[in-house]
């Protein structure tokens, strides 16, 4: 399948920011899944060892993963020249990195920073599973270009410490969060360097002067080894599919539907469209949605549109076909539309948001999309035989150029109206880009009732794992 998400995708229901990395892990883990099946078991990454002096078995082992992932580079990246990077240069250096550090995390670090160099939103490393779980019970996002807490996990030490939703994050362990660097630390920490804690520095609404805390993360032990009485402890997944995770409230002659993903099948957008079509005015939430299928995009742009559009060219080493949609005719939704976007928006969910602009079918309210707009394929890899290591990489396979012969590739979509919620309105629970997407649309509304229209609620599962939705009330 054809795959538009941003940097990078998530292995988690919608809605989660940080620490739940924006990489979309799924596909990956779901192969992963199927292995587990066939083959029974298999040794995990032991993240304690990650600490450790590494032997030269293990040291051969990660050299071996870079030279492989060099190989799918080579093969598969959709520009031949690499934008500009010499290859065997970049990937010798980081072999000869290997032989100098001393841990497995460091090399991973290693393997990770060869394609991070090429600053690509959907060209990154997806290293081996460790058996460690982390929560760090909070969630933060991008606003503009500061970071704030849009939500702390009930009795955990983030909330015994006194971080609230609306504080402005100024440093994660020293580092300064921004639009444009953010992911590497949602990256690092999440998947690379997993922490038993991290030291925050944030500031309140109203406040002068800016907090330090030190925050406990809840950590989950898995087994080293899986077998088939221990597989449910690590697999801890949820039977709802991504249709599940949509949510559809009228208010008066409005719809609004929160869209978290288009990791959808055609068919389900089709039951979906169907549920609004006979409301006037549509709020097509985007805010989270990170992007998905192709197929998911190219169906709701046909329900979206009277006509047949080209929505965007691909560049490959091959000519590709363009993403296109052809309309559904009478089952097309014809009601006036609203699209929210935010930075969190990426890929296929900037794209839909931008045809809508070119197209003049609707407004964009919100922020400024992510800018993570390319497509790729994920390539699942292994090491070993009796021992199994897997990991993999996302690798670009296509440029995207919109049909207006522009990329929005570390631009994003500039909403009609820009309208994003300050710290205060977080702290308050306030959503004036919902309020003012109802308000073109012909709705009576505040930024404190559209507030209350959804919530972030924090849900742990029978095998211990914590998550969080935002649902609608």
């Amino acid at each position: 399948m054809r795959e538009l998400y941003k940097t990078p995708p998530a292995a988690t229901p919608p809605g989660l920011g940080f620490p739940k990395l924006h990489m979309n892990y799924s596909s990956f883990a779901s192969f992963i899944r199927f292995v587990f099946v066939v083959f029974c078991f298999f040794s995990l990454v032991h993240t304690g060892s990650a600490q450790k002096t590494m032997d030269s078995v293990e040291r051969g082992k990660l050299k071996l993963m870079l030279k492989n992932i060099k190989s799918e580079v080579e093969k598969n990246y959709y520009d031949d020249k690499f934008r500009g990077i010499d290859l065997e240069e970049r990937f010798k250096r980081a072999n000869d990195r290997l032989d100098a550090v001393s841990t497995s995390s460091q090399a991973l670090g290693v393997i990770a920073q060869v394609l991070i160099d090429f600053n690509d939103s959907h060209l990154y490393f997806l290293p081996p599973p460790t058996n460690l779980d982390v929560e760090y019970g909070w969630r933060q996002r991008i606003i503009g270009n500061k970071s704030f807490i849009t939500t702390v996990m009930p009795n955990s030490d983030a909330s015994a410490k006194g971080l609230k939703p609306g504080d402005e994050l100024l440093a994660i362990e020293g580092f300064a969060p921004s639009r444009k660097e953010m992911w590497k630390a949602l990256y690092f920490y999440n998947v690379l360097s997993k922490r038993s804690s991290l030291r925050l520095k944030v500031q309140s609404p109203g406040e002068s002067v800016p907090r330090e805390l030190e925050i406990a993360s809840r950590i989950r032990e898995l087994p080293r080894v899986i077998t088939e009485q221990t597989l449910f402890r690590v697999l801890d997944e949820d039977d709802s599919s991504p249709a599940d995770y949509n949510y559809l409230k009228t208010v008066g002659n409005i719809a609004i539907w929160k869209m978290p993903t288009f990791s959808m099948s055609p068919n389900q957008i089709d039951l979906l469209v169907n549920k609004v079509k006979a409301v006037p005015n549509l709020v097509l939430d985007l805010r989270g949605n990170g992007g998905g299928l192709v197929e998911a995009l190219e169906r709701l742009a046909g329900l979206m549109f009277d006509k047949d559009l080209k929505i965007a060219d691909l560049k490959g080493r091959k000519p590709m076909e363009p993403i296109a949609s052809k309309t559904r005719g009478k089952d097309a939704y014809s009601g006036r539309l609203v699209v929210l976007m935010d930075s969190e928006s990426g890929s296929a969910a900037e794209m839909f948001a931008r045809i809508v602009q070119l197209e003049g079918r609707g407004k964009v309210v919100g922020d400024v999309s992510s800018g993570s707009v390319m497509q790729s394929r994920r390539q699942s890899m292994k090491l070993g035989t009796d021992s199994i290591v897997f990991y993999g990489a996302s690798i670009t396979n296509a440029d995207v150029t919109m049909s207006d012969g522009k990329s929005l590739e570390h631009v994003g979509v500039i909403p009609d109206e820009l309208t994003i919620p300050s710290g205060e309105d977080l702290a308050a629970g306030r959503d004036p880009a919902l309020a003012k997407a109802i308000q073109l649309l012909g709705g009576v509304i505040t930024p404190e009732i559209a507030g209350k229209m959804s919530r972030y609620v924090w849900k742990r599962s029978s095998t211990g794992a914590d998550y969080v939705l935002l649902e609608m009330q």
